[in-house]
């Protein structure tokens, strides 16, 4: 009888084709979410067939792309405006797509070298960077603004003053900024990955920590899983389900998760002052319409509404359930100090990363003979800022206490498996959940 052959799973290609398709995935992902968003918020509307310039430009700033906006009003009239925010819902899809997609042919490898994985990544990048320069070229539009009927509509057709703003993306800029975007998905891919290969020194230090950068990504995901769970059935209890649906598709992310950090005890300052409609919750609209900048915070927040108080212990059992599940990937002869360290340093630059993406800045104006807004609502401001390090010592803190119980934790459940026998341990003593 012949000896019987067992085939190994041939590892799957990664060429230009296999990079394309990753590319041409990812965007496609975010132009579909960018597309409903914006359909959701109205933009469909847009005249001179703007939509498709503003999903480009949309697209452009979710991967922190430079879009600057200027106006124009004639020689005795000017428009400014300008806008900070990034669409952090696209940004997220795009990012779970392309990791996902990356990571694929890795999957099936023992061993890589750095030749062979630096040639994958590279061919991604240039095709990812020629896509975000064409978008980047394509996210230009000027509008006219409607200044309705009275003395401000007299005066700006006498002097020939109609006022039109636009935006245009900043080229040089968009590719800087989505090249790093791009390669902090990717390293954050390959940080997470259970199997993907690296070469020998970078296997090791990836081994130690991983469990508390896991741990860190399975919390902003079920931080964002719980904030669309509670935007669903507020839509469907309170109505408002279109403007809802737009928070969710562009912007969710940037309400739940500084959301989490004001659960850990973190302030943020912000004001709204104007037309601006915000599609947020009731309460944060009430809190930013004052005419100073307004504290965000537990307090105000308990104080216009009682159940905000519940926002610490969500937090808490997000925060100690990746914490146990952090624990239980790591060896077991990991100290319980260095449990708590890990985790500490993690959550506070998960929170430093929160505080710089989910800042919001826009401003709007339009004077006309040096007179700035003329009664006409014209003009407008919004802000919303972070106390960064106050909440990045807070984010530490916690970790620091999440990491020590959730290692005490997974030391516990390590001692009852070993007792009963009932589960799989890995050869480095970390139990795989």
């Amino acid at each position: 009888m012949s000896p019987v052959t067992v085939s190994a799973r041939p590892a799957a290609r990664h060429g230009w084709p296999e990079a394309l398709a990753v590319v041409l995935t990812g965007l496609a992902v975010m132009v579909l979410v960018a597309a409903a968003g914006l359909w959701a918020a109205g933009a469909a509307g847009l005249p001179d067939g703007a939509f498709p310039r503003v999903l480009a430009a949309t697209v452009v700033t979710a991967v922190g792309g430079s879009v600057r906006l200027a106006g124009d009003a004639g020689a005795l009239a000017r428009t400014e405006a300008g806008i900070t925010v990034l669409p952090l819902s696209v940004a997220l899809a795009g990012a779970l797509a392309i990791g996902s997609g990356f990571l694929r042919p890795l999957r099936h490898r023992t061993v890589a070298s750095p030749a062979e994985s630096a040639t994958w990544a590279a061919r991604i990048v240039v095709l990812w960077l020629l896509a975000l320069t064409g978008l980047a070229f394509a996210a230009r539009q000027t509008f006219a603004v409607d200044v309705g009927s009275g003395t401000l509509s007299d005066l700006t057709g006498l002097f020939e003053a109609e006022p039109r703003v636009g935006f245009w993306a900043d080229v040089p800029l968009t590719v800087l900024f989505a090249l790093l975007w791009l390669a902090w998905v990717l390293l954050v891919a390959l940080l997470v990955a259970r199997r993907a290969p690296l070469p020998g020194r970078w296997s090791g230090w990836r081994e130690r920590a991983r469990p508390a950068a896991r741990a860190m990504v399975e919390l902003l995901l079920a931080a964002v899983a719980v904030g669309l769970v509670v935007a669903l059935v507020t839509a469907a209890t309170r109505g408002h389900a279109r403007t809802t649906f737009a928070l969710i598709l562009l912007g969710l992310p940037n309400l739940v998760w500084p959301a989490l950090t004001i659960g850990l005890g973190a302030t943020w300052n912000g004001r709204v002052d104007g037309p601006f409609g915000l599609p947020v919750p009731h309460i944060l609209d009430v809190l930013l319409r004052t005419p100073d900048v307004s504290e965000v915070n537990l307090r105000t927040l308990t104080d216009y509404d009682a159940r905000m108080a519940w926002l610490p212990v969500a937090a808490g059992v997000l925060l100690l359930a990746v914490a146990v599940r952090a624990g239980l990937r790591s060896p077991a002869s990991t100290p319980l100090w260095l449990h708590a360290v890990r985790l500490a340093v993690a959550l506070a630059l998960t929170v430093l990363m929160i505080c710089l993406l989910c800042r919001i800045s826009a401003h709007y104006g339009l004077s006309l003979l040096g007179i700035g807004d003329l009664g006409g609502g014209l003009s407008g401001e919004l802000l919303l800022r972070p106390q960064t390090w106050q909440a990045v010592g807070l984010g530490a803190l916690w970790g620091l206490v999440a990491g020590f119980l959730g290692g005490l934790t997974a030391l516990l459940v390590r001692r009852r498996c070993r007792s009963s026998d009932g589960h799989h341990q890995r050869g480095d003593g970390a139990l795989h959940p």
